[in-house]
């Protein structure tokens, strides 16, 4: 499959990172006690912050890949932005059952449980797929889209995440992954 042209884009410049993280909302005690909740919503709804993500998320890959996997809910924001922005195309990572006919499926643990992802059937054997989420915590979606997209015989070309929140140690999990901003 050949390289679709790209704009070449290069990482936002330190003013527009700060912007966009300038608007993440924190919520304490959300969604249990204990928790700080780190919400991107504000930085979505503000279009100057959402290109500056985009961008920034997509720099390091840019060139090396052709389909963009956004994972629930938020990644698809994201990723829908940076296939409009590169000319790919986008593939959806949904929870189990929101497909009438998934391509593959990957269950995996949960701190609470287990839970499953389902891809659509829209990728070939020779896509290099670039991931893409809002938030990495423990790294277990992340791992287990890894895993779909390797069990759809397709090469994952990369991992990006807005915000990587250190202490859960999730790169253990997942691997190498690309984050904009950590807390």
């Amino acid at each position: 499959m050949s390289t679709p042209s790209s704009p070449q884009l290069s990482m936002p410049s330190p003013a527009r990172l700060a912007h966009a993280e300038s608007l993440f909302a924190v919520t304490p005690d959300f969604p249990e006690p204990g928790v700080l909740f780190q919400d991107i919503s504000p930085v979505l709804a503000d279009p100057a912050a959402l290109r500056t993500i985009a961008e920034g998320l997509l720099a390091p890959f840019a060139g090396s890949f052709d389909m963009v996997a956004g994972i629930e809910a938020r990644g698809f924001t994201l990723a829908g932005m940076i296939a409009a922005l590169t000319g790919t195309g986008f593939m959806p990572i949904r929870k189990a059952g929101k497909l009438p006919a998934p391509a593959g499926r990957v269950e995996y643990t949960l701190e609470y449980g287990t839970a499953v992802i389902e891809a659509p059937d829209v990728l070939q054997p020779q896509h290099r797929v670039l991931i893409v989420d809002d938030v990495l915590a423990t790294g277990g979606t992340l791992a287990a889209t890894r895993e779909l997209i390797g069990q759809l015989d397709c090469e994952v070309a990369g991992a990006a995440v807005v915000l990587e929140i250190q202490a859960l140690g999730g790169r253990k999990l997942c691997g190498e992954v690309h984050a904009l901003f950590q807390s």
